[in-house]
């Protein structure tokens, strides 16, 4: 993901975007093309949801650029996507972690990039926010055709909302392809280093593991 958002560069080879080195490109078209969330963001005492969204504007307008009316309708459009527009004017301090995390992804919207790269986007959320916000970005990827690549480390979570899986252990690749492809037994243990047992949902059909 480092590598992916530039926040690394490569010792070796490169990491094309659309035939392109993302390294050969500008700060400002880098961010126009790609969007991305660090697994801690910033601090953002004082900053109301509607101001934080506006942020993602940046790349647009520059450090002194003025909004225009397109501005504040994509920025309003962005809120309301992630179903905030009742906290648009609260302090993104004041809202609960899941609420805070929305905020951050209207943010991302706001920036239009074709890309959004998300770095354990549910780390800090309980088991009922993490699905919220995974069932969020998956509709987002569908109706708005945005590429999204995020690192989980529920297996269950990546299987469910996700394409494709890459399997990474210690830095290395160890399996990747479509969930149904990934999820079995033995790739599970090279990836968390003991035995899951797996079952298929009952109703859905998809395979998800557990410990026995």
């Amino acid at each position: 993901m480092k590598l992916l958002s530039r926040q690394n560069a490569p010792s070796s080879g490169h990491v094309l975007f659309d035939d392109k080195s993302i390294n050969q490109l500008s700060q400002q078209d880098f961010a126009l093309q790609v969007a991305y969330l660090p697994q801690h963001p910033p601090v953002t005492d004082g900053v109301t949801v509607r101001e934080l969204v506006y942020f993602g504007r940046y790349p647009w307008k520059g450090a002194f650029g003025r909004y225009s009316k397109k501005d504040n309708q994509l920025v309003d459009e962005a809120i309301e996507k992630v179903g905030l527009t009742l906290f648009r004017d609260r302090f993104v301090a004041t809202l609960s972690g899941g609420e805070r995390q929305r905020a951050w992804v209207a943010m991302l919207l706001a920036q239009q990039s074709q890309c959004i790269l998300l770095d354990e986007p549910t780390s800090a959320l309980d088991i009922a926010h993490q699905y919220e916000l995974l069932a969020l970005i998956r509709e987002l990827n569908q109706t708005l055709n945005l590429t999204v690549i995020m690192v989980l480390h529920d297996i269950n979570m990546a299987a469910k909302f996700s394409d494709h899986l890459i399997a990474l252990h210690s830095g290395c690749v160890i399996a990747q392809g479509s969930p149904e492809r990934v999820m079995n037994t033995q790739t599970l243990k090279q990836i968390y280093g003991m035995d899951l047992a797996l079952f298929s949902h009952p109703d859905t059909g998809k395979v998800i593991s557990y410990i026995p």
